[in-house]
């Protein structure tokens, strides 16, 4: 009991260095290299002052850190959310570099966030913010340096203010800057889809695996913002049935399917909970069904020792960023549920961040079919190495993505002369 408490407090720092451990103690890696891996090679904090509408000036805190270089240049999101912390930064660059590593992208991880809320900011105090932080990290960042994406609570418009705010500090057009722009100035096709894409072939990857048919394969989607609605109508017409969804306020849950579109204007026009009280379930809840396939699309630690041994999934696909926590991912394995993990499952959106970098270097854009043919190699390539490792190494797969991130890592190290 008393581990699981430990456990239950650590931060998504902890975490990462603890996954990091784990694999390293399988690869028998000198102390140093893991030492190595486990800090940021750099940390940036900053604070900037801003015009808000009323005529006040309030200073905003960011932060920008950057994993390991080794490979090539840090990639990473920024993310505008109140809850923002320098400790979930670095563990999510970290999270960046093996998530680069598992689907062989030369990048090594970066990630970034401001501390705001963008619910209760108007649209010309988020520009003002926007480019704020990214006068405060342009010399930190850059297309042969660190390149940021969006992530929770920003957007590809966002993504248009502080690249063309890089651009116009370096004198330059620049859209190699940033990825998840909009189109018109340099986006790639695909790429608002991609994470939701990548997802569902490592799911229905893992489905024939199992030997379980996609037909009729249940699946409820905890989350239901941009990657876990996608994410739900990818796996319907794939021919899944999306039995429960759900968002920050509570979500739905019918055995015998749920509408997908209802569920989405009802998510864009007022909440899903106008689908029917009857059909209320807690967040909690939803976790918990007798489900083929669940899908944790939200924030961090929502499977932790509490519940684990609650979770009736054959399959739990992280689409958000770290929802398991260590001791829940050892709970899980003893019940023979298979976890394909956040490096691999989400790895989508910065596959395609980086085919959207490769086009902004050549300035020559390819066709949707082509992002997506490329995307489906990658992903299921990707989870066959995984998957194979895993059964070489009888550990579970998240163990073997950081096997291969870390031995990709550990050699770029070497062949510099670093270790």
């Amino acid at each position: 009991m008393t581990v699981s408490i430990v456990q239950e407090t650590l931060n998504p720092y902890q975490i990462a260095q603890q996954q990091i451990d784990t694999a390293a103690a399988h690869l028998k890696l000198p102390e140093h290299v893991t030492q190595i891996l486990k800090k940021p090679k750099r940390v940036l904090s900053v604070s900037f002052p801003v015009r808000m509408d009323d005529g006040s000036i309030r200073v905003f805190e960011g932060y920008r850190a950057q994993h390991n270089d080794a490979i090539g240049p840090t990639k990473g999101g920024i993310r505008f959310h109140p809850d923002v912390t320098l400790d979930e930064v670095k563990a999510l660059s970290m999270w960046m570099s093996f998530k680069c590593g598992v689907v062989g992208l030369p990048y090594g991880g970066g990630k970034g966030g401001v501390i705001c809320d963008p619910r209760i900011l108007s649209k010309g105090e988020l520009e003002r913010i926007s480019r704020a932080f990214m006068e405060s990290i342009a010399d930190f960042v850059g297309p042969d340096k660190d390149i940021p994406a969006p992530d929770v609570y920003t957007t590809p418009q966002v993504m248009g203010w502080m690249m063309d705010t890089y651009s116009r500090l370096k004198g330059v057009n620049s859209p190699g800057v940033i990825t998840g722009k909009p189109l018109i100035i340099g986006g790639s096709k695909g790429r608002n889809e991609a994470t939701a894409q990548g997802c569902v072939y490592t799911i229905l990857a893992a489905l024939k695996d199992m030997h379980v048919p996609v037909q009729n394969a249940t699946a409820a989607i905890q989350g239901f913002g941009n990657a876990g609605r996608i994410a739900a109508r990818l796996l319907s017409e794939a021919g899944c049935k999306i039995v429960a969804v759900s968002d920050s306020k509570g979500g739905i849950y019918n055995p015998e399917g749920i509408d997908i579109e209802r569920i989405s204007e009802l998510k864009d026009n007022s909440s899903i909970r106008e689908y029917g009280e009857e059909y209320f379930i807690s967040n909690e809840a939803l976790l918990e069904l007798d489900v083929d396939i669940l899908v944790p699309a939200a924030l961090e630690n929502v499977i932790t020792a509490a519940n684990a041994d609650r979770i009736k999934a054959k399959i739990v696909a992280e689409a958000a960023n770290g929802p398991t926590t260590p001791e829940a991912d050892r709970i899980l394995a003893s019940h023979g549920i298979t976890v394909i993990p956040d490096v691999l499952a989400n790895a989508g959106g910065v596959t395609v961040s980086y085919f959207e970098w490769v086009q902004n270097l050549m300035n020559y854009y390819w066709s949707e079919a082509e992002v997506l043919e490329k995307l489906e190699t990658n992903m299921i390539l990707s989870y066959v190495a995984v998957r194979d490792l895993a059964k070489e190494h009888k550990t579970d797969l998240r163990t073997a993505a950081y096997m291969i991130s870390i031995k990709r890592i550990a050699a770029a190290m070497e062949a510099r002369g670093w270790i």
